[in-house]
């Protein structure tokens, strides 16, 4: 027996023999099936954990209940990173609980097959070729090699952020709380909410309570850059600060057409949705703020939208072009290989990039001085119709079940989840069970990404060596 907060817990101990059974036919079943399958497999069980551990009674302040469909609700949202809950974490979960919280989205935001493949390392266990290939269909790679480097490296950068991120946030809310160890742990949750883009808060306000401070502002805003970017994309970064503090100058460095891709997107789409959010809302929500004040909030907005979900300032407030702007945002999501979901801001440029090259009649897709693969354009269209088809299907259905909502309010709460985002207008306490299984699915398949979802079907291609007489169809 377990003494857990207020109760008792029995823990039962496996005798080694049936252990070794165990795993002999889970590995037996994992190959069996497609690398897909199997890591879909893992983010299934970890869901199941994070039931079994948000039901254990010390995570909930005394005298709070929960219902088990509300237990699994937050369970899927925490381990997609997503942060779209029923109820008020603050109000709801105890200290103990939130440092569970914070374990479950460090699994969830690193990736599960990297925090395996650390303590595989920490056990001295030898990372196989099955190993490798789930670590690369995880992490969305294209070769077997480097794998092990790259977690390591995913790890140093996401934990050191996550540090300094505390820090700076648990010294500068030493201001806003009487003690130092509430500040620091205001400043720990924070930082993992922000860099993993879970977007949860134990405020009970989400960002509010600091929406003057811009210090606050601009780390979170880093924090949230860090984490959706791309986890390629800091390594290859952190390589070239390196080589020019070594100053080996000697071989050139560089960065490779995805680093460059998913940066370029990103700051676009940044600058574009900040000066639009402004725009829109200079003579609204904006209307009695000082301009530096307007623009951070901004700023802030179009960062976050994109896969984050913290807020400054309640989305109601917001016009509907700004609202039907952040849903697009939403649906973009992060970047590949990070903690955010969507389509993905690479599946975003290469569509662009496709109708620009077919416009002008050509039918290679070139840019920064490389030409796309056309598999990549194929699978970032496929990818962008199955999106578009799921979360048109979404609406339609939780519109059908659930009378009550604006359709806005559905929009935003569906390409929310679909994007692992967490933003809500606060429909989603109020939505029926049927509303909350469709967002639990979208937030499930927005986290283990599009590509592994169409490669759940299964992996075998049609390779015979004959093709049928091709015939011309009309189209547009």
């Amino acid at each position: 027996m377990l003494w857990i907060g207020d109760s008792f817990a029995t823990i039962t101990f496996v005798p080694a023999r049936d252990q070794s059974a165990m795993w002999r036919n889970l590995r037996i079943w994992t190959e069996r099936r497609s690398p897909a399958q199997v890591i879909t497999g893992y983010y299934l069980l970890a869901v199941t954990v994070s039931i079994l551990l948000f039901s254990i009674p010390a995570v909930l302040k005394p005298g709070v209940q929960v219902s088990f469909f509300d237990t699994v609700f937050m369970a899927v949202s925490v381990v997609s990173d997503t942060g779209l809950t029923v109820f008020n974490i603050a109000e709801t979960y105890s200290v103990f609980g939130y440092f569970v919280i914070m374990i479950v989205l460090q699994f969830a935001g690193i990736g599960i097959m990297a925090m395996s493949t650390f303590f595989w390392l920490l056990l001295g266990r030898r990372i196989g070729l099955r190993e490798r290939q789930l670590i690369m269909v995880d992490n969305n790679q294209f070769a077997l090699s480097g794998l092990v480097h790259l977690v390591r490296d995913i790890l140093r950068i996401v934990l050191l952020t996550e540090l300094l991120g505390a820090l700076l946030f648990g010294f500068r809310f030493l201001h806003y709380y009487p003690t130092w160890t509430e500040a620091f742990l205001h400043g720990l949750f924070a930082s993992v909410s922000a860099t993993t883009n879970a977007g949860m808060d134990i405020t009970g306000q989400s960002l509010a309570p600091y929406a003057g401070d811009y210090f606050v502002q601009i780390v979170t805003i880093a924090l949230i850059i860090f984490g959706a970017i791309g986890f390629p994309v800091l390594i290859e970064v952190k390589a070239y600060i390196a080589r020019k503090t070594l100053l080996d100058n000697q071989r050139p460095f560089r960065f490779s057409l995805f680093t460059k891709l998913t940066t370029f997107t990103y700051g676009i789409l940044l600058l574009i949705g900040t000066l639009l959010i402004w725009l829109l809302e200079h003579r609204h929500a904006f209307q009695s703020m000082s301009w530096h004040k307007s623009f951070f909030y901004a700023l802030f907005q179009a960062t976050t939208t994109r896969s984050a979900g913290l807020t400054t300032m309640d989305i109601n407030d917001f016009t509907l072009p700004t609202l039907l702007l952040m849903c697009v945002y939403m649906f973009i999501g992060g970047s590949p290989n990070s903690v955010g979901g969507g389509i993905r801001t690479t599946t975003f440029a290469l569509n662009m990039l496709f109708l620009f090259h077919y416009a002008r009649g050509n039918r290679e897709v070139k840019v920064f001085r490389r030409e796309l693969h056309q598999d990549d354009i194929l699978k970032s269209l496929a990818i962008t119709i199955l999106a578009v088809f799921l979360c048109s299907l979404s609406i339609i259905a939780i519109s059908i079940s659930d009378h009550e909502p604006s359709l806005m309010a559905i929009v935003l709460d569906v390409c929310s989840s679909f994007g692992t985002v967490g933003l809500s207008t606060g429909i989603t306490p109020d939505l029926s069970m049927f509303a909350k299984c469709i967002l639990m699915v979208l937030m499930f398949v927005g986290r283990i990404g599009l590509t592994s979802s169409l490669n759940l079907i299964g992996n075998d291609r049609d390779d015979r060596k004959f093709h049928y007489p091709v015939e011309r169809v009309m189209t547009g």
